[in-house]
């Protein structure tokens, strides 16, 4: 199945046949199904505004041109970003007192993909239910389209990713002048998308030499976008060949954050979070919250700090809800996806690079003196593919039945803590699928946990 309907927006592959692929049809189908939410909540008669804003995938251009007229078609302004990044518009929706954003971006998919991200008046993603009453209407197909005097209208707007950073640079935990002293030198690997302009300008406003890789703009991705270590071998290659501070990787839509350690070896998306807590936590003591798949090493930081760590279930909506519920300094996900409250309640990696930066600019140590000082976790991840007969959700119940005398979580699947190792347990929304994460203190001990845990899985389901 190449095109995915869910409570957060809809994403899929370019081409191919209505409503199984992401095209043109499907693209104006859900634009008007959220434009039409929109006007069924609106609390004035005024008209509407919705920031538009995409990354530079090829498919970009004609998806954004779709959508943006289709929202002009139901009597909606747009404030048009062009290229930007997913935080931007977050953060340009509020600023602008729109009613709701569209991020044109499949994340961290492959150029093929695209999808419209779906933002609230908040510039935060949508609630379940809210999410789940738009792909109602879209099933529904209930539109209703502006009379030709009631068309909306274009403002377009390019300033947002420069206005972004300034807004970053305003925050009082990021210091620009004890960055620029150090005069660090850093490699950005930017996919080719939008990251390759943002980050390689809030570096150089912050007095940092960038080397630029992959940079340009043009939506050919040069590895699988994904910001995992085996996609990462020619930035791992060019920080020790440029005798660089450390590397910044990022997604296409720049809400994910990986860092590459002056030795040429991965920071751990794992602990980008960790890294960037420890910084805030020291200056402003608080509770942190991360979702149940994220490494421990957060909350060992966040007690470090004397301050309370909670897990949320998966997804930035829970994570961001239970932030706000437990008054969370910081928190974010075990993707690299940090989110600091102080400007908005998103995944951020420019957020992430700025203080990062002013963290580093006041220790003696390298990056990979950093990491290597890091309580040590270990992370293995593995799927089990089931048949579509097996009833998922009872393997699970007799897991949890089975490890009932163990420190057991069910908010997200199954999850059981273990003294010094963790196992999460959970199924996948779109397939038969249960997902088996684990971590331990060492990568052999997390890879034997998670084979036992699939083979108890398999003889629970008969397989």
């Amino acid at each position: 199945m190449t095109l995915i309907k869910s409570i957060s927006g809809i994403r899929g592959t370019i081409g191919g046949n209505v409503g199984d692929n992401l095209t043109p049809v499907d693209a104006v189908k859900f634009a008007s199904a959220y434009g039409t939410f929109l006007k069924q909540n609106a609390k004035s008669d005024s008209k509407l505004k919705v920031v538009i804003g995409r990354d530079a995938r090829i498919s970009g251009p004609m998806i954004h041109q779709l959508v943006v007229n289709t929202l002009i078609g139901l009597g909606i302004d747009v404030i048009d970003l062009g290229l930007s990044t997913t935080p931007t518009v977050e953060v340009a929706v509020p600023m602008e007192g729109a009613e709701g954003g569209i991020i044109l971006t499949a994340s961290h998919n492959p150029k093929q993909w695209n999808a419209l991200k779906l933002l609230n008046a908040k510039g935060e993603f949508l609630s379940g239910a809210d999410g789940a009453k738009i792909l109602e209407i879209a099933d529904q197909e209930a539109f209703d389209f502006a009379q030709v005097d009631d068309l909306g209208e274009i403002l377009e707007n390019e300033a947002y990713m420069d206005i972004h950073i300034d807004e970053v640079l305003k925050l009082p935990l990021v210091d620009v002048e004890a960055v620029a002293k150090r005069k660090f030198k850093v490699v950005v690997d930017g996919v080719n998308s939008s990251g390759g302009v943002v980050i390689p300008k809030l570096l150089e406003e912050m007095g940092v030499e960038v080397v630029k890789l992959y940079c340009e703009p043009n939506g050919h991705f040069p590895h699988n976008p994904e910001p995992l270590k085996e996609h990462l071998g020619d930035i791992c290659k060019l920080v020790v060949e440029e005798n660089a501070d450390f590397g910044i990787v990022v997604d296409p839509d720049v809400d994910r954050l990986a860092f590459i350690s002056n030795d040429g070896e991965m920071f751990g998306e794992e602990y980008t979070l960790v890294a960037v807590a420890d910084y805030v936590l020291s200056k402003t003591p608080g509770n942190t919250v991360s979702n149940m798949s994220s490494s421990r090493a957060l909350r060992d930081i966040t007690e470090k700090h004397n301050g309370t760590y909670e897990a949320s279930a998966v997804g930035e909506v829970n994570v961001v809800e239970l932030m706000k519920k437990t008054n969370a300094i910081i928190g974010g996900e075990g993707n690299g996806g940090i989110i600091y409250p102080e400007l908005h309640y998103g995944r951020d990696a420019l957020v992430g690079v700025a203080l990062f930066l002013t963290y580093l600019a006041n220790q003696t140590q390298t990056v990979a003196e950093i990491r290597a000082g890091y309580p040590q976790y270990f992370m293995s991840k593995n799927k089990i593919e089931l048949t579509p007969q097996i009833d998922v959700d009872a393997v699970l119940k007799e897991m949890e039945q089975v490890y009932a005398h163990e420190n057991i979580t069910t908010i997200d699947g199954v999850k059981i803590d273990f003294p010094t190792e963790w196992v999460h347990l959970r199924k996948s929304n779109t397939e038969p699928i249960i997902r088996i994460y684990t971590e331990a203190p060492s990568q052999v001990e997390a890879d034997a946990l998670a084979e036992r845990f699939v083979e108890e899985l398999k003889k629970i389901a008969g397989i």
